[in-house]
């Protein structure tokens, strides 16, 4: 799921990568709206409130969304600077590292923000922020651009060129790849809308304890990864 990176992933490894991850970025999106009321997993809404408290020469607002957009572009950053660093030491792990500390950051935002939603509603919308720039900045360099998860807009722009091109495309390669392609965006639509769903329910329980599914679901993902590491290393020692 994790250790194929860019042009060695196949449409069935994208697919597994995009039911986690989106799931965990649904979760966030709704736990983290019900919280501190705030967009958790995109900035594009957070631009808007900046330009109109820009406007209004409100600076404490202005400066607040300014913060929201700047905590996702650092997310994204350390990611890829992490993914780097690692990477010049030993490709296989260069993806665990960020995928640790995403695991972190929910459970810590988990622990540290149940019952001071309140007092600490701009440090929580931070802190998930940040783990979203790094969820996407990561999904991204995995699988080459090909899967994104933390929000929808492009997904269904795309979604509806490809079911449009479904229309004209008639050579067996074209309608093939488009097909990949849809069933790869619908994957990604149909679990970041369980992931709410699941938030919405979990949240009037648990608060943002919440968050602690989303990294028990990245944790499995890497034990998924790490078990099947191992099962193909025996079998190759067993045919040898």
């Amino acid at each position: 799921m994790f250790k194929h990176p860019g042009k060695t992933r196949t449409l069935a490894h994208n697919l597994k990568i995009a039911s986690v991850l989106s799931f965990v970025a649904g979760l966030v999106n709704v736990a983290g709206f019900l919280a501190v009321q705030q967009l958790t997993t995109n900035v594009t809404g957070h631009f808007a409130y900046l330009i109109e408290e820009v406007y209004r020469m409100n600076v404490h607002l202005a400066l607040q969304f300014f913060l929201f957009i700047i905590f996702f572009f650092l997310g994204s950053f350390f990611s890829n600077l992490i993914i780097e660093i690692t990477s010049r030491q030993s490709e296989r792990f260069m993806y665990v590292i960020p995928i640790l500390l995403e695991v972190c950051l929910l459970t810590a935002i988990g622990l540290l923000g149940t019952n001071h939603e309140h007092e600490h509603a701009e440090a929580i919308a931070y802190g998930l922020l940040f783990t979203m720039g790094l969820q996407n900045s990561m999904v991204t360099t995995i699988s080459n651009s090909v899967v994104r998860t933390t929000h929808l807009t492009g997904l269904f722009t795309d979604l509806g060129i490809e079911l449009s091109q479904l229309l004209f495309y008639k050579a067996s390669s074209e309608r093939k790849a488009l097909q990949s392609s849809i069933q790869l965006r619908l994957t990604i639509i149909f679990f970041f809308f369980i992931g709410g769903v699941t938030a919405g329910a979990a949240y009037t329980k648990l608060g943002l304890y919440t968050l602690f599914i989303g990294a028990m679901m990245l944790m499995g993902g890497l034990m998924y990864d790490a078990v099947k590491f191992r099962l193909i290393l025996l079998k190759r020692k067993w045919h040898i």
